[in-house]
Order: structure tokens, then sequence, then C-alpha cells
């Protein structure tokens, strides 16, 4: 589990390629350095690639002693002391670490080499050289891989927010086109017209549900979340419209504390599950639909009768998944769909930051 953790954070193929490029360069450093300060001799070319070739294996090895280790601190400082809350701390710790595992892995490789082929220098003189040699190379390698892994992170955010914002753009479009159903406006205009030759005043108030609920549509289409107190503002002039049509027969019994209302959902959350319920029911005198909406802590509940038409439409579940999704987008909640013996229920995860 730790180990699939790290390499989320850097795979080993990619560890591989970045050790074996420092090691070269590094040694390529040292060698030379050790040459030109006059440390030790190198008679011919061979020689030169020999310590090369040598002394990269040893620091391939090292380095891979040393850089989980460095995953493993980078991993569990971004949980305990983020660079966004303890900077100072993060530094002082991810310092104090990377000199300490430094010091340890140069010990055992120095002591390693000098077993198979003893140093000519003293060996208590070669350890400190090392132990400084390998801090300063850790903390450089150390600050490489923070990098790179902030370069991933930010290159896997970008492209992440580049496919939330085209999904997101999907969900509005297949939203709005739901709310602008042609179904609903040639019932809903139906219903008008019988009323406008019946009950004038009816008529009038039809008219101004009727104009409310596509005036909420267009103002919040693109909002991420609405109050719960809007949200059931809207879904009383959709349930007005929808009584005028099917009457005492359809019921709605809304029981939410006045704490609650000042929490957020996604706007057209509640009305696409009071959509989904009038049109998978039937609904008449013998069978009245009762929906209810009330509150189960943090979460609002609807609740609907269960008796389905015969010959109920095809459901494609969209609007189930559009919901998940648009809640998946700004929360770790989603809602919950129960089917029980008699009723069917819908749980909304109320949020409480807009």
């Amino acid at each position: 589990m730790l180990l699939r953790k790290l390499n989320q954070l850097f795979s080993f193929l990619r560890l591989l390629k970045l050790l074996i490029i420092f090691s070269l360069v590094l040694q390529t450093i040292i060698i030379s350095y050790n040459y030109f300060s006059g440390y030790y001799n190198i008679p011919d070319f061979a020689n030169f690639i020999r310590r090369l070739l040598y002394g990269s294996f040893f620091t391939v090895i090292a380095g891979f002693l040393i850089a989980y280790p460095n995953l493993f601190i980078i991993h569990f400082l971004n949980s305990s002391f983020s660079w966004n809350k303890h900077v100072v701390k993060r530094i002082s710790v991810q310092l104090l670490c990377t000199i300490l595992f430094a010091v340890i892995v140069s010990t055992i490789i120095t002591l390693l080499v000098n077993w198979i082929d003893a140093y000519d220098q003293k060996l208590h003189s070669v350890l400190i050289t090392n132990a400084l040699i390998f801090s300063v190379v850790n903390i450089i390698l150390m600050t490489i891989l923070e990098a790179l892994i902030f370069f991933n992170d930010s290159k896997e955010s970008k492209i992440k927010a580049e496919n939330l914002e085209k999904e997101l753009s999907q969900i509005k479009f297949e939203v709005l086109k739901n709310q602008i159903n042609p179904h609903f406006m040639f019932n809903s205009l139906n219903v008008l017209s019988g009323l406008i030759e019946n009950d004038v005043a009816k008529a009038q108030q039809f008219i101004d549900e009727f104009s409310m609920i596509y005036r909420y549509v267009l103002e919040t289409i693109e909002k991420p979340v609405v109050s719960l107190n809007e949200e059931l503002g809207f879904v009383r002039s959709y349930i007005f419209l929808q009584q005028i049509r099917y009457g005492e027969d359809l019921l709605m019994e809304v029981n939410i504390p006045a704490h609650l209302l000042n929490l957020y959902l996604p706007p057209l959350s509640l009305q696409i599950v009071l959509e989904n319920a009038i049109k998978h029911n039937v609904i008449s005198t013998s069978k009245p639909l009762k929906i209810e909406i009330f509150h189960d802590q943090s979460w609002l509940s609807v609740r609907n009768n269960i008796q389905a038409k015969i010959s109920s439409a095809y459901s494609s579940g969209l609007g189930q998944k559009n919901m998940i999704k648009r809640y998946s987008m700004i929360s770790d909640k989603i809602p919950e769909f129960i089917v029980e013996a008699t009723h069917y229920l819908v749980k909304l995860p109320l949020l409480e930051n807009e």
C-alpha cells in the first residue's frame, strides 16, 4: 500500500532514469574535481570510464536507498505539514530528515565499498567526506523531487480542471435541455389555455409561476450551488404548475427546520428528483402521489410512494448521473438513491460552504 502511494508520487522507471542521469553527472563532477585537485591520479580515459561506471553504479543504489525515504518524507509532510500552512516546520523537518538519511546511507555505502576494495585514504576521513557529500547531494535530490512532483501535480491539476470544465459544460447543457423540455412546455401551455377560458386569475398566477421557473433556471444554471431556501422557492413554483394539472392527486409535504435553509446544494437537484417521481408513477384520485421533503441530519431526503406506471417511459438514468457528477465536482459526498418496499427515497447532501 505504501509503495503504491510512493509510486503515485514518482514512478519507478521515472525515478530510475532520474537517478542514472543524476549519478553520471555527479560522478563526473566528483572524479574531475578529485583529479584536478590532486586527490587521486587518473592515468588514462579507460580508468576514468571505469571509475565513472563503478561510482555511478553505487550512486544509483545509494540513490534508491535515499530516494524512497525522500518520497516517504514528502508523502508524510504533505499530509502533516503542508506548504500552504506550515512552511517553517516543513523546511526544518524535511532538512533534518534529508541530512539524517544521507549520513546513514553514506556510511553504509562507504563501509561496503571499503570492504570490497579498501580506500587508500584513512577510513574515518572518507566517512566524513562522503557524509558531507551525500548530505549536499541528498538536499539537491530532495529539491529536484519536490520540484518535479510539484510540476507534475500542477500539470495534472490543469488537465483535470480542463476536463472538469468540459464535463461541467456538458452537464449544464443537459440540465438546461431537460428544463426546456418540449413535453413540459406543451403540457403547461395546454393547461394555461384551459385556465384562460375558465379562471383568468389562476391563469395569471400560472403565468407568473411559469416565468419564475425559467427565470430561476437561467439565473442559476451557471452557479455551482444555491441555498436550500432558493431551491425550495423554485420547487414550490414547479409543484404549483403540476398541481394545476393533477389537482389534489399530487401532494407535497415539506418539513425543513429554518436553520437548514442557508445550506447549499447544486441548483435544480431537487426539481430533478420531483420530476422523476411524477414521470414514473401513476397519479390519480384512487392513487394519489405523495412527495415528502424532510431532513436527516445534514441530508435532504425526498420520499415518494411507489406506484409505477405499467407503460412507464424508458429511463436512461441521465438525471441521476448528472446529479452525481455535479456533486462530485464540489464535494466528497454524493446523492443516494434507495428503493424501499413501498417507497422510493433520494438523499441529497446539504453543503455548508458556498
